[in-house]
């Protein structure tokens, strides 16, 4: 098992390196991010030990459930999937960013809780660019608004934006949803939006890596590739949530 991870770990950083260099991009520009849902916390901590250091969890409980078994370990903690109002003061607990923020309402209650608790919250406005009406996010249309009615909210700190792209399609398909964050992110910076200077891009996942790094992805969200297929219990995952 630990041999497997780590050569696909290397799997995965040699795909990130030829990826950008293609796009003639430095490799430093593109951070790793595991996405580990359903992961069990021995697989992780094999990862983390050979030198990876950033986590993505779909559901406040993973964190929580694994929470004693890694908290030797220095990992930096996001959030990536559709997050509940009522499950907020609880996700604060573990992570240092949001990437999947994409409602007022949603907006409001994060700035309540970090208002009592002291402290900011980098946060990814996650965005639907493939239009499917199962998946989470906001309309692009609305980014901007949306970025300008939050900006009363002192608390988030906007660092990006997220999207899952179109999948299960053939690969140049699948560009047109990852290429639309790009623009939307061009868009915003035009705008000129107090408080707004560069936005990350988090795009790409395990079919689309290439594809999101040449659309200027400055992180992929990667699971598969690295732990192999999901560890399905009880649950059936959404392929919405799925990296």
């Amino acid at each position: 098992m630990k041999e497997d991870i780590i050569f696909n770990l290397k799997q995965v950083h040699d795909r990130i390196k030829n990826a950008c260099k293609l796009s003639d991009r430095d490799v430093s520009d593109v951070q790793l991010l595991l996405a580990t849902k359903t992961v069990p916390a021995e697989r992780i901590r094999i990862a983390i030990e050979a030198g990876e250091n950033l986590i993505g969890e779909n559901k406040m409980q993973e964190f929580r459930d694994k929470d004693s078994e890694l908290k030797d370990l220095k990992i930096e903690r996001h959030f990536i999937g559709h997050l509940q109002t009522n499950k907020v003061k609880d996700v604060l607990k573990y992570v240092s960013c949001i990437q999947s923020l994409d409602r007022l309402s949603l907006a409001e209650e994060l700035h309540k809780q970090l208002q009592k608790e002291n402290r900011n919250l980098d946060v990814f406005i996650q965005v639907n660019t493939s239009f499917e009406e199962s998946k989470f996010g906001l309309a692009p249309s609305d980014v901007i608004p949306f970025i300008k009615e939050i900006g009363k909210y002192h608390t988030l700190k906007i660092k990006g934006l997220m999207t899952i792209g179109l999948l299960d399609v053939e690969k140049e398909k699948m560009r047109p949803s990852l290429r639309l964050l790009r623009e939307i992110s061009d868009e915003v910076y035009n705008a000129k939006i107090e408080g707004i200077t560069h936005l990350k891009l988090s795009m790409g996942m395990s079919q689309d890596l290439e594809l999101a790094i040449a659309e200027g992805s400055n992180m992929v969200r990667i699971g598969t590739s690295i732990f192999g297929n999901r560890f399905l219990e009880k649950e059936i995952w959404n392929e919405n949530i799925a990296e």
